[in-house]
């Protein structure tokens, strides 16, 4: 399946702009035959704190756009945006299909560091989703940091799907931490970070398609771009053979 990776400069808190400039990429990524078209975390809006203010409700612009846009184009997108719900709002990760069908799934660790834990919700499990075939699990932002639920999906997952706002400063660990989650659990990455400026924060994307072997097989930094790059699930499975290490696990020994 042909992925694309759409590394977008967004516009602070600006939903129509950024709407607008996500369907330009969203139709270049389908016209050049990306069946799965995956934008960046919160991409409407950019990683705005003021959640109460720009949280949207389910159904609401973003979503309804990701829906339009899906159908109209007949190819999967998946895209991050802050969705009011109670206690707090929760950053999501939508997942639409050409058929206009979303299925959704939250950040499971808010940014302490930001104070994130403090106006948004955490999610509660990890989802796999199958996209033509290819079993995809989401993860938003600082997810990449914790490798237990990537584990955890490891033996039904083909493609992990990271959407971001991961500002330059931290851009070794970004770069570092998408090759570890694939070379430990033999499978795909597909690391989808912004560019641009934001609220003082300075973003150079570096994102990224690894290969079940730690191997980049598309890669951009610094401006906008529409990466491509083809997923095969029969690779994974030949890595898991050739080199099985997932078998080679032993849960119950591990503890102090």
């Amino acid at each position: 399946m042909r992925v694309a990776l759409l590394q977008l400069d967004l516009a602070w808190e600006d939903v129509p702009a950024n709407h607008a400039r996500a369907a330009a990429r969203l139709k270049q990524a389908a016209d050049q035959g990306a069946r799965l078209a995956i934008l960046p975390e919160m991409f409407s809006t950019g990683y705005s704190m003021d959640a109460s203010r720009i949280a949207q409700p389910p159904g609401g612009p973003t979503e309804s756009f990701l829906v339009s846009t899906a159908r109209a184009l007949g190819i999967h997108v998946l895209g991050g945006v802050a969705t009011r719900a109670t206690p707090l709002p929760l950053n999501e990760a939508l997942l639409v299909s050409p058929e206009g069908e979303v299925r959704r799934t939250a950040k499971l660790h808010p940014f302490s560091f930001a104070g994130e834990e403090k106006v948004m919700g955490a999610g509660d499990r990890v989802v796999t989703w199958d996209v033509e075939g290819v079993r995809v699990t989401p993860f938003v932002c600082y997810d990449l940091r914790f490798p237990e639920p990537f584990r955890l999906a490891a033996a039904e997952t083909d493609l992990y799907a990271v959407i971001a706002n991961w500002p330059d400063r931290r851009r070794a660990h970004w770069k570092g931490l998408l090759l570890a989650r694939a070379v430990e659990n033999l499978a795909y990455v597909a690391g989808v970070n912004r560019v641009g400026e934001g609220n003082g924060q300075t973003y150079l994307g570096d994102s990224a398609l690894v290969g079940p072997w730690g191997e980049a097989l598309v890669t951009a930094e610094g401006e906008e771009a529409v990466l491509l790059g083809e997923v095969a699930p029969e690779k994974v499975a030949e890595a898991r053979r050739r080199f099985p290490v997932l078998s080679d696990r032993r849960p119950a020994s591990y503890r102090r």
